[in-house]
């Protein structure tokens, strides 16, 4: 168990147990949105295998429990497979809608940070529709900064869809050699 937070959730690593609740909070967060870009909803054999990964891997995988109910989760894994990008990874995280606002997602992101900067990593990397106002001022709110828009790269609802880079710096530590986090 990691921590409870101020909004009234308690922030705990995934186990394979939870992959119902986090298939729900991805098809309905996720699928049904820009949020993802993924166009068919996944199964619960399918996000159990991502977080078996994750935990297999050593990588984090968060949830947030009000009470008995997942209503969030957050993870991070590569950012690119390529050596050179190894003290960099990407996250995602999802909130039940009926849990927004309340201070869920900044209780899973800040778990994450904090993970990856004990991690040694340096920069976290944000994929966010650039369309979505919210989760730039959201992730703005952790000091993330903008470091670009990929035009039109996704096709989903009918329409193309502009995606905005944000990066956050973890820290300055030099990488010790032979040191790999991932890649390589």
């Amino acid at each position: 168990m990691r921590g409870v937070y101020d909004c009234s959730v308690l922030i705990r690593p995934a186990t394979l147990a939870d992959a119902p609740a986090v298939t729900a909070i991805y098809n309905a967060e996720g699928v049904a949105t820009t949020a993802s870009y993924d166009l068919e909803p996944v199964s619960v054999a399918e996000r159990e295998r991502y977080i078996a990964e994750h935990l297999d891997a050593g990588l984090p995988f968060y949830v947030a429990e009000d009470a008995t109910t997942v209503v969030g989760y957050a993870c991070y894994g590569g950012f690119r497979v390529k050596p050179g990008y190894r003290y960099s990874v990407e996250h995602s995280v999802y909130v039940a809608s009926s849990h927004r606002g309340r201070g869920v997602g900044r209780a899973l992101l800040s778990e994450l940070i904090a993970t990856a900067r004990a991690a040694g990593l340096h920069v976290m990397v944000a994929v966010i529709d650039a369309a979505n106002s919210s989760s730039v001022a959201f992730h703005a709110g952790f000091g993330f900064e903008a470091a670009g828009i990929w035009p039109e790269i996704c096709w989903k609802f009918g329409a193309w869809h502009d995606v905005a880079v944000m990066t956050l710096k973890l820290g300055d530590a030099v990488p010790e050699p032979g040191n790999v986090i991932f890649g390589g």
